[in-house]
């Protein structure tokens, strides 16, 4: 007999809505060609899947942007959220997410991987959209709990659980436990702000080589 399969806890569910869990600020950076340029001229790339037996695919190299460009985009999130302050939290070893992080992953090198972020270590994140040649597609999307014959779950994760993993009880899922809830599409300097605990993956990725890859800078922040 196979293996029976867990029976998954059931998450809350909150529809989301933009303005409250999550906001698309336009042409947030005043010159991001140079940025793309920037970082396509880099040669510190960290190799993931499958370049080396990682669990994370793709490149990525940090810090993404410079200082003043970062303090560009924390003055519009602080706007669009209300928060007074922004930092990034540090775990109790001094562990972080991979903040101001630029991230490079073409076509078959991932598939849409739903999660959420820590809880411990984010209450905001965001994506940045850094390839002006990549189909809309490639942009984010919002995924609640599908369960067999169709019943719908939730999609956040809130206390005591600090991520997906943590609520769920197990890292191993059946591959139609989530079904897609909003999509996000992608757009050249768009900056995609979310709470950190909402369900939420990359829709898909681009291109096989470096200038057409989906290009993206990400962020993690408390408030």
């Amino acid at each position: 007999m196979p293996p029976r399969q867990p029976v998954l806890p059931v998450l809350p569910y909150r529809k989301p809505t933009r303005g409250r869990d999550y906001w698309v600020l336009d042409d947030v950076l005043p010159d991001p060609d140079a940025v793309r340029t920037r970082c396509l001229a880099k040669d510190d790339w960290a190799e993931g899947y499958p370049h080396k037996p990682e669990s994370w695919p793709g490149l990525r190299t940090m810090p993404g942007l410079e200082p003043e460009e970062l303090a560009h985009v924390e003055a519009q999130v602080r706007a669009a959220t209300g928060a007074e302050r922004l930092w990034v939290q540090s775990a109790p070893g001094g562990a972080t997410l991979n903040h101001n992080c630029i991230q490079v992953v073409g076509e078959g090198e991932c598939e849409p991987r739903p999660h959420t972020d820590s809880r411990a270590l984010a209450r905001y994140a965001a994506v940045l959209y850094l390839n002006p040649g990549v189909p809309k597609d490639c942009g984010t999307s919002f995924y609640r709990q599908q369960f067999p014959g169709g019943r719908l779950g939730g999609n956040l994760v809130t206390a005591p659980h600090n991520n997906l993993v943590d609520a769920l009880g197990t890292r191993f899922v059946p591959a139609d436990a989530f079904t897609e809830d909003i999509r996000v599409p992608h757009r050249y300097n768009r900056l995609l702000l979310y709470t950190a605990n909402l369900i939420h993956t990359a829709t898909t990725y681009w291109g096989t080589t470096l200038p057409e890859k989906r290009m993206t800078a990400v962020f993690f922040w408390m408030a």
